[in-house]
């Protein structure tokens, strides 16, 4: 009987123990929270960059984990003390396989940022890639005048192939371009679509100012740069199949913002002005560009 009665006292004080440790377990303070991105408009990057995102914490950045997959949404798991106490996500381009010091900030390339409220953060790339202290605070408000000229040689039977972003309607001849001042880490680049090729004009910064390109474009003439202004005579060369000079009449314009350093040799997802250069365009005659494709990027982050 005595036997019994202890053999009944120690599973009694095992199912005790067994049941505080349930407790003790169900109780536990979870150490990691997800986090889903939802974004709209990213495109695949290439096998030489990724895509980074970021929480900034008490003023420094905390990785999220980088992606390549542009179907969303997307759920990662990150520390919970971060992610409760993340004020902004960030995200950016970064070099594929980064290491080092490098891999512990976002690269200059950030592409999409927003503040959360609660547990949302509404995200867009207005927010970061474009400079705030700007007069033009969204891709969206962008705008563009061009004519077609080629000032870099004393040809004038082949004006139609040259293009320069810059409005000589009225004596001085200012910018043809209304766009927003850019963050570090990204520039503007001008467009020709021949036979389905982009052909870039060169990338800029500045809207009243020669491109980077003006001395080393390997399709100018041999009289000077051109203007001051972005643009680019197509005089000598090829590109696309097609021998130098052309015919722009016919072709599309675009103006895209790119990463810099760039991803790709094609143009990048934003694009805030395009326009058809009508067939029957006047050499030396402003023109009007329309909206692009795509001018702002965005999304959702909640945590």
């Amino acid at each position: 009987m005595k036997k019994i009665l202890n053999l009944a006292i120690a599973f009694a004080i095992a199912t005790t123990f067994v049941a505080c440790s349930d407790d003790e377990d169900n109780n536990s303070v979870p150490t990691t929270g997800s986090l889903t991105v939802d974004f709209t408009g990213l495109e695949v990057l290439g096998a030489d960059f990724v895509y980074e995102g970021w929480l900034i914490v008490n003023g420094s950045p905390v990785s999220t984990g980088t992606f390549t997959s542009v179907d969303f949404p997307q759920t990662y798991t990150v520390g919970i003390d971060d992610l409760q106490a993340a004020t902004t996500f960030v995200l950016s381009i970064e070099p594929a396989g980064e290491t080092g010091a490098d891999a512990l900030a976002p690269a200059a390339t950030k592409i999409l940022a927003g503040d959360f409220s609660g547990d949302t953060a509404n995200v867009n790339s207005d927010n970061i890639v474009v400079d705030a202290t700007g007069d033009i605070l969204g891709l969206g408000s962008s705008w563009g005048k061009y004519i077609l000229a080629t000032p870099t040689d004393n040809d004038d039977t082949n004006e139609a192939s040259g293009i320069w972003f810059l409005d000589n309607t009225n004596d001085p001849t200012i910018s043809g371009l209304g766009l927003p001042t850019l963050t570090d880490g990204w520039k503007y680049e001008g467009w020709v679509v021949i036979d389905g090729t982009p052909v870039s004009t060169g990338t800029f910064t500045a809207v009243d100012a020669a491109d980077d390109n003006a001395a080393t474009s390997p399709y100018k003439g041999s009289v000077g740069n051109g203007p001051d202004y972005p643009g680019e005579d197509y005089v000598t060369g090829s590109a696309a199949g097609v021998d130098f000079p052309t015919d722009l009449k016919g072709k599309t314009v675009v103006i895209s913002v790119e990463p810099s350093p760039d991803n790709s040799t094609a143009p990048f997802t934003l694009k805030p002005l395009a326009h058809f250069v009508p067939a029957d365009a006047e050499n030396f005659t402003v023109i009007t560009m329309g909206a692009g494709p795509l001018a702002v990027l965005s999304g959702s982050v909640i945590r």
